[in-house]
């Protein structure tokens, strides 16, 4: 794994200490263990591993970062990870993976899910199966001080936006690079950088003018920017956030079962506002196999 520039390290220990300091009630282990009408869900040879092997790129913070001790992946989607195999009755490893490495390694058998901060597209369903557990729109943030001025994302042609490799912002910045063109205006001048860390970086010593991030994403990277980093624009095209499932495992009707126990028992709400991001989580009766939009 790409290693952690010093400013996304700083913006991690923050985060963590933030999130744990103010909400240590909110315990992200609030389920109460194994349920059987979830565990019977299980695949035999999986159940008799007792052991899920859970991918993500940490470098997302509050999604999923590295803690405090340099070494352990925290954040939402990593408690997330660790209630749905408890109550399945799965022991849960989180490896750090480049995101854009996270798919391939699950269709060659390295990892069993992908907990990342995912958009469940149509194209990614091609290769994984999603359980969509949010809703999360994308959103632009700029210096604070002498920052670029745009409503939307009509707004970035001719200006550079650094995202991360493999990303919907990759392909959504992308996209309008085209629409700018053929508008005759000018390309949008996409920086494309192996993790999160890095694309904030861009922003901050001025090497980008936008940096282009699922919106809790961005959001984070404002507040724990000291005032250095604002939201500008309007946030873009909401979509679901899903659960990645190696196809071969089988483990989709386990993992939405257990995502909606999660729901109704609290624990889920628990995990999101410890994390602060309330704002994308979506009810019991939205939780869906597959249910990308685009």
């Amino acid at each position: 794994m790409v290693s952690r520039n010093m400013f996304g390290r700083a913006l991690a220990a923050a985060g963590t200490v933030a999130a744990l300091a103010c909400c240590a009630s909110a315990s992200a282990s609030a389920a109460t263990g194994t349920v059987s009408s979830v565990a019977k869900l299980v695949p035999s040879a999986i159940k008799a591993k007792g052991t899920l092997t859970v991918a993500a790129d940490a470098s997302y913070a509050p999604d999923e970062f590295i803690g405090p001790n340099g070494k352990t992946v925290v954040g939402m989607d990593a408690d997330l990870s660790a209630a749905l195999g408890k109550v399945m009755g799965l022991k849960v490893t989180v490896a750090n993976v480049g995101f854009d490495d996270i798919i391939p390694g699950m269709v060659a058998g390295r990892y069993m899910l992908g907990a990342s901060s995912f958009t469940d597209t149509k194209a990614r369903e091609k290769q994984v199966t999603f359980v969509d557990y949010a809703n999360v729109g994308e959103s632009f943030y700029t210096l604070a001080s002498g920052g670029a001025k745009i409503s939307g994302i009509t707004g970035i042609c001719g200006l550079t936006v650094s995202v991360e490799k493999g990303t919907t912002e990759e392909d959504d910045a992308q996209a309008q690079s085209t629409k700018c063109t053929k508008a005759g205006k000018k390309a949008v001048s996409v920086s494309v950088f192996p993790d999160q860390n890095q694309a904030n970086l861009a922003v901050s010593s001025g090497h980008a003018q936008l940096g282009f991030a699922d919106t809790p994403v961005a959001s984070y990277q404002v507040k724990q920017s000291h005032g250095k980093f604002k939201l500008v624009g309007a946030a873009y095209a909401p979509a679901p956030y899903g659960i990645a499932i190696a196809k071969t495992t089988g483990l989709a009707p386990a993992i939405k079962a257990a995502m909606i126990y999660l729901i109704n028992k609290g624990t889920y709400g628990a995990i999101f506002k410890k994390w602060g991001v309330q704002s994308i989580e979506i009810p019991a009766s939205k939780v869906k196999i597959d249910g990308a939009i685009s």
